[in-house]
């Protein structure tokens, strides 16, 4: 079972997902347990089934301290960069908690300093403590929930499937239809980019 990093301190863990998508927005949740919270089923995000993350979400919803989501768009993506982006949303999902973190945990190796608080980074951190596991889930469910309702204006992406990844059958449909609105302008949407008539 995971567990607090640590269990004295109000820490907030926080995620993002979309990192690596070729469409639609990075998005990222920001989480803080009540220090007794426990739950065998919380896990990184990307080792759980849809059917688990869909279960877990109105758990940690329910039990959380304070939580909170936001998403930075294709746009700002492009004009800042991905990994800004990542950032940006975590930030913005903070900003959003209703108390206060003494800590901030963050899944990875880099994080931009928010405010005052001390932060901690944690390489695969999403499979080692509670919150950043709860923040993977919220993040993740959120944004599949986007990219299915933008699905429905744009079928033949098959964002419902993909959910905006880089996988053989969205780059076909790339190469077929071209780029929407929820495209990220600056990513290498095809392997020979230069056919692409941007």
């Amino acid at each position: 079972m995971l567990k607090a990093k640590y269990k004295y301190l109000l820490e907030a863990g926080t995620d993002e997902a979309g990192r690596g998508c070729l469409a639609g927005p990075v998005t990222a949740a920001a989480v803080i347990l009540p220090k007794d919270f426990a739950n065998d089923t919380l896990n990184d995000s990307k080792v759980l089934t849809a059917l688990k993350r869909d279960f877990l979400r109105p758990i940690i919803e329910t039990n959380a301290t304070t939580y909170a989501v936001a998403q930075v768009f294709p746009e700002e993506i492009d004009r800042i960069n991905i990994l800004n982006a990542s950032f940006l949303a975590m930030h913005k999902a903070l900003d959003q908690l209703t108390v206060n973190p003494k800590l901030i945990i963050v899944d990875g190796n880099r994080f931009n300093p928010y405010h005052n608080i001390p932060h901690c980074c944690i390489i695969k951190g999403d499979g080692k403590y509670l919150s950043i596991a709860a923040a993977s889930i919220l993040a993740k469910t959120y944004r599949d929930a986007y990219m299915e309702k933008i699905d429905l204006e744009y079928p033949m992406y098959n964002w419902k499937k993909n959910k905006g990844y880089p996988t053989k059958e969205h780059r076909e449909a790339i190469r077929k239809y071209g780029l929407t609105k929820y495209h990220r302008k600056t990513f290498r949407q095809l392997p020979d980019q230069l056919k692409l008539g941007l």
